[in-house]
């Protein structure tokens, strides 16, 4: 599908709102690709040098990870300051309409710049896509909230040893918890490894950490499991107290989704490894109340029921699901994601 390799090339953008970093490739109709969380603008370093011709790649860091300007989160916005932000980069350019390649927590931010601002988005490339309810403490294909404070989501999520490996910039293989041994073990379905270990490996460790990036600022819960959400950083931003997309069934303009998992992501699923409720469920967290008060969170299903709400208003949507592949299939099974991808976005580049 491509004539030849993509030269990509990095640049530093001032916008409105901060200078962005990021990496750029091809002419043509313009992708912006949006990397997930304790990620990079690197992980679609491969895939932008693949991109078919007539496609102009763009691939941003977030703030607080790879070389953006690090301005803090304000997760009350959800993940506004993130797709603003995206959104602020568009307006520098001089880019009125793009299509969207969006990985995991990336997904939300452009599914909210679609919500703000429908008529910029000629379609969604949506791989293995955050629920529209966030991450953590809601149950049922609707987001109902497990507890009012929406306890077992936000920063206090995060396994603090991990943080602070993350911190340290570890990259050892001597923890289970180490960066390398998360993404190895959890961002793809072992035993896969990359070519590119190294590098991906560099952006993951890329990620600011502390209350205003990631993973934020956390309170105590008096419900299980003890933690409800903070007011910054990533992981609050993400928390269904502040985020929800369910505004995205009924936006004026529909542009296509093209919704791409695995089916053995062990982080956006129904059986998350990185979930409470799942956890709790399966005995790795103690306390847990049981499955009518705290369920393991449906993650799939909720996203699943908002598209067919989405479609049902006259947006349209397929779900693809690639065997064998965990939470990164453009890494794990890249001509599987590419044949899919790329046929979608040469269709959409009008």
């Amino acid at each position: 599908m491509t004539d030849k390799a993509r030269v990509v090339e990095t640049r530093n953008i001032q916008t409105k709102r901060l200078t962005v970093h990021a990496r750029m490739a091809g002419e043509g109709f313009p992708v912006v690709l949006v990397h997930g969380n304790c990620s990079s603008s690197a992980f679609f370093d491969t895939l932008l040098t693949r991109l078919p011709k007539g496609l102009r790649g763009i691939a941003p860091d977030l703030r607080g990870y790879g070389d953006t300007e690090p301005k803090p989160i304000d997760a009350t916005r959800g993940m506004r300051d993130h797709s603003d932000d995206v959104a602020s980069l568009l307006d520098t350019l001089g880019i009125s309409r793009a299509l969207f390649v969006a990985h995991s927590a990336g997904a939300g931010v452009v599914m909210q710049l679609a919500i703000d601002h429908p008529e910029r988005v000629a379609g969604l490339v949506l791989e293995a896509p955050v629920s529209p309810y966030g991450f953590g403490g809601t149950k049922d294909a609707d987001g109902t909230p497990c507890w009012p404070d929406f306890a077992g989501s936000g920063g206090g999520t995060a396994n603090p040893d991990f943080v602070q490996r993350l911190a340290k910039k570890d990259r050892s293989t001597e923890a289970q918890t180490s960066p390398r041994n998360v993404m190895n073990g959890c961002y793809v379905k072992p035993p896969f490894k990359s070519a590119n270990e190294e590098m991906l490996l560099d952006s993951v460790l890329s990620t600011r950490v502390g209350d205003a990036h990631y993973p934020g600022t956390f309170e105590k819960s008096p419900h299980w499991p003890g933690v409800a959400p903070g007011t910054t950083g990533m992981n609050n931003s993400f928390a269904p107290k502040y985020f929800n997309l369910s505004a995205f069934a009924s936006i004026p303009q529909k542009p296509d989704v093209l919704w791409i998992r695995g089916a053995d992501d062990v982080i956006v699923s129904d059986t998350s490894l990185f979930d409470f409720g799942y956890l709790g469920k399966l005995g790795a967290i103690p306390g847990w109340p049981g499955e009518d008060k705290y369920p393991p969170q449906p993650m799939i299903l909720q996203t699943r029921k908002l598209f067919e709400r989405y479609a049902a208003n006259g947006g349209r949507f397929s779900e693809e699901v690639l065997p064998d592949t965990g939470h990164s299939p453009h890494v794990e099974k890249p001509q599987e994601f590419e044949r899919l991808a790329f046929a979608f976005l040469q269709e959409h580049a009008r």
